[in-house]
């Protein structure tokens, strides 16, 4: 991002991380918001979360070294009374909240659950500039988030990696490598991750789009 903070960026009339913020508090089944933030960025954050107009409380804790690392933090920060929690990349504001709840209801019934959307594209495996293999594509989803587990799973989950010196990138490695079942739950294609500065022109197309239609 050229040295841009992208969750602190403005988009639309907000901000990237108050588009989140306003998002998962609207529903119903998120009881409280744990961010995780570097420690030189809290007072920034805590601005934007002062600045919301939200029902459910929001607290920040500072991140490891790792995006694992950072989430265990945050897991650390969860009330004691929560039973299932759902990972979010605060770099994926568009999210709706039609599909959090879905996935949301997803691990409800089975423990473990991601969004994520079937593949448009031929994937090739590439091996020193060669084509290795192509997969089917009908067996192949672009993960998202929410990823929501069973409080108690994840734990578990986390314990696994940490005694195997494991370190993952998605959450949803940890629980497979437990052996249990994540279910797919089909989400939206606009709910994109902004990754590089065109990421943002298209966020910003589609939140006007989405303005449009409920206008």
């Amino acid at each position: 991002m050229g040295g841009i903070h992208k969750i602190l960026h403005p988009l639309g009339n907000t901000s990237v991380l108050l588009q989140d913020i306003q998002v998962l508090s609207s529903c119903e089944s998120i009881a409280e918001i744990v961010i995780i933030c570097r420690e030189q960025d809290l007072s920034e954050f805590q601005a934007v979360v002062s600045s919301a107009d939200i029902s459910v409380p929001v607290q920040l804790t500072v991140g490891g070294n790792t995006r694992q690392e950072s989430v265990r933090n945050g897991f650390g920060a969860v009330s004691a009374d929560c039973t299932y929690i759902a990972i979010h990349d605060g770099a994926r504001p568009l999210i709706r909240k039609a599909d959090i709840e879905k996935v949301i209801q997803e691990a409800r019934n089975c423990g473990a659950a991601s969004l994520g959307v079937p593949v448009k594209d031929t994937i090739k495996v590439v091996k020193h500039q060669i084509i290795a293999a192509t997969p089917e594509r009908a067996t192949l989803f672009l993960t998202q988030t929410p990823q929501v587990f069973r409080r108690q799973l994840y734990a578990d989950a986390m314990q696994l990696a940490s005694e195997q010196g494991r370190d993952y990138t998605d959450d949803c490695q940890l629980v497979e490598a437990l052996g249990s079942p994540v279910m797919m739950v089909t989400g939206s294609y606009d709910n994109i991750k902004l990754t590089t500065p065109e990421d943002f022109a298209v966020a910003e197309a589609l939140l006007s789009y989405r303005q449009s239609e409920e206008s």
